[in-house]
């Protein structure tokens, strides 16, 4: 077993001690003070609502003053507690690792459909039947862990046309349009709202090898059809975003992105939500072809 080189020091407290808490750890800890609580979620848009209690912690260097630096830290907690009553600190030793490689040792590849593979950029492609698609978990959403994207890159899979482009709609990091280039789409359109999706879908294409077929933009359906990019329309077109965004989407065009004849591909849905998500397409004329499931949540194919 490693030595232990950091001593995490935490306490549980409610918000209005929360700060002055870290305000006495921030003190004696090497490398800040974290302040770390549960969130809920009240809507299917809320990114998370704090709730519940603050856990506060920090570590400290084990060296010659460890011993003296967790006497003044109880001390410090002690005095402020006088004002109101806290609990104990909690320590606990760390060993020394490699963090990043402790990290990525929980990431593996991830078999899609018949023939995609979903491949953390730094392990080597052991299977040579699928088709690899690099990626840096690291980065924006869309990582190829979440259920809504494996059953996206599912319907890629199947509904995919060599030699025709497709728009990738809140792209995050450019899995599903590299995945459509890797099966022969033509060129790919990737936008989103969020310049760090854009950043990490033209690593994640260069990591691919596919910078060259892909566009890569800051924006969404309204820039795509105002003709701010080289194509307005493609039989295929992916959005893996959140259903009420979705909704709101098809107000803006997002149908007609989809050529006459055309595939859209609609996930981040969960499987409460799909009804009125397929009632608003249907709505700007698109017909229901079928629903993919994963646990709770879905991906919606329908065409134009």
């Amino acid at each position: 077993m490693a030595e232990a080189r950091w001593l995490e020091v935490s306490l549980t407290v409610d918000d209005e001690m929360a700060e002055a808490v870290a305000e006495v750890l921030g003190r004696f800890v090497s490398q800040g003070v974290v302040l770390e609580r549960s969130v809920t979620f009240l809507n299917d848009e809320d990114e998370g609502t704090p709730d519940g209690p603050v856990r506060v912690y920090g570590y400290l260097v084990v060296d010659e003053h460890v011993e003296e630096n967790r006497q003044r830290i109880e001390e410090a907690l002690w005095h402020l507690g006088q004002i109101r009553p806290l609990g104990e600190p909690a320590f606990r030793p760390i060993e020394d690792q490699n963090w990043m490689a402790a990290w990525k040792e929980h990431y593996r590849p991830i078999p899609i459909g018949q023939k995609l593979l979903i491949l953390p950029a730094w392990i080597e492609q052991q299977d040579s039947q699928r088709v690899a698609v690099k990626i840096d978990p690291s980065m924006a959403f869309g990582t190829g862990t979440h259920p809504t994207t494996q059953l996206c890159m599912q319907a890629v899979e199947t509904y995919v046309q060599p030699g025709q482009p497709v728009i990738d709609v809140g792209c995050g990091s450019g899995i599903l349009s590299i995945a459509a280039l890797k099966l022969n789409a033509s060129h790919a359109l990737a936008v989103d709202i969020d310049p760090a999706a854009v950043l990490s879908t033209k690593e994640n294409a260069a990591a691919n090898g596919v910078s060259e077929c892909i566009e890569v933009g800051q924006g969404s359906v309204q820039e795509v059809l105002e003709g701010q990019f080289s194509i307005r329309h493609a039989p295929l077109v992916l959005a893996n975003i959140l259903a009420p965004v979705l909704i709101r989407l098809f107000q803006a065009g997002l149908a007609e992105l989809v050529m006459p004849a055309g595939v859209i591909v609609l996930s981040g849905v969960l499987d409460t939500q799909a009804a009125g998500v397929i009632a608003a397409a249907e709505a700007q004329g698109l017909h229901f072809v079928e629903q993919l499931q994963m646990a709770d949540w879905v991906a919606i194919v329908l065409r134009r």
